[in-house]
């Protein structure tokens, strides 16, 4: 059984439908990558498995259950984008406010705010907290209760880089442990290490889904190959190009070409037994590549998948 199970779902306000037919699943201890534009529909995605939205039309199952249910709801965590707490209680005293709402043990509170980095911080009222610091006692809240579900929505929202990272090598921890995650950013770069699948959105409609490899292949997307130190580098550019690659120099004896699929490891062959390069990197296309490739296709009528 799938942890979160959305069939056939559209939804409505009024004449406006902000969400097409949306077919999507979640397995446990996956993490899914939930990306678009603001007004994509991640935000009412993740409100309909919340059951704080009833699907207009489709169905919403999570743990096999309407989210609406009760032990549904005390297996879920969630981070809101912009996270609001009471600015005169302490940090301590919010997160055992929320503990005692969740019925999560009190033992949790402490060892959350060490894990988040507030620990020096507890005894501080919340009005005194940095917009980082808010969003990390927001994630301990999430953690409540040793949620087996949980959405966050722009985690990374005032985070500074250590923080960011030590705020994924968490979510890693958690997926390992059989925790499912839903995650939703506008923040690229970073995150494609630490998903299982990406779902991109616009409009309302479902563009792409998939692990980053099948993306990738869909795509077509040509991977970047860069080597330095190379030797008879303008002959080898030259041989490229009347092969129809798309080849370049970078930086002081370098090369770069675009592999387009099926012609990567051909190109590094040759490569390495005639031009004794320095040094080689393989960037496949990103994250944020395919993610640029799937809305441009939207924005032109294309069919990307």
């Amino acid at each position: 059984m799938n942890v979160v199970e959305i069939e056939g779902v559209s939804q409505h306000y009024g004449d406006a439908t902000v969400l097409h037919e949306l077919d999507l699943d979640l397995a446990q201890g996956e993490v899914l990558g939930l990306f678009g534009h603001n007004g994509a529909g991640k935000t009412t995605t993740m409100k309909l498995i919340l059951g704080l939205l009833r699907a207009s039309e489709g169905r919403v199952r999570v743990f096999g259950r309407e989210p609406s249910d009760s032990t549904v709801r005390r297996m879920l965590g969630y981070l809101p984008e912009n996270v609001m707490f009471y600015p005169q209680l302490s940090g301590l005293e919010t997160l055992q406010h929320f503990a005692r709402l969740k019925g999560a043990a009190p033992a949790q509170v402490e060892r959350l705010l060490e894990e988040v980095g507030l620990a020096e911080a507890a005894r501080r009222r919340v009005r005194t907290y940095s917009k980082g610091m808010r969003q990390r006692l927001g994630l301990a809240q999430a953690l409540l209760g040793q949620p087996r579900l949980l959405l966050l929505d722009e985690p990374t929202v005032g985070l500074d880089p250590i923080a960011t990272q030590d705020l994924y090598q968490m979510l890693d921890r958690l997926r390992w442990q059989g925790t499912s995650i839903i995650l939703c950013s506008h923040v690229l770069p970073g995150v494609e290490a630490h998903i299982n699948r990406a779902a991109i959105l616009t409009r309302g409609r479902l563009l792409a889904l998939g692990s980053l490899d099948r993306l990738r292949r869909e795509a077509g997307l040509p991977t970047l190959i860069r080597a330095s130190g190379v030797t008879r580098a303008s002959q080898l550019q030259e041989h490229w190009r009347s092969e129809g690659h798309l080849a370049q120099g970078w930086g002081a004896q370098g090369l770069q070409v675009s592999a387009p699929d099926g012609s990567k490891l051909a190109l590094l062959r040759q490569l390495l037994a005639q031009h004794n390069p320095t040094d080689v990197e393989v960037k496949p296309p990103s994250l944020e590549d395919l993610y640029r490739h799937y809305m441009n296709g939207a924005a032109t009528g294309e069919t990307c998948q």
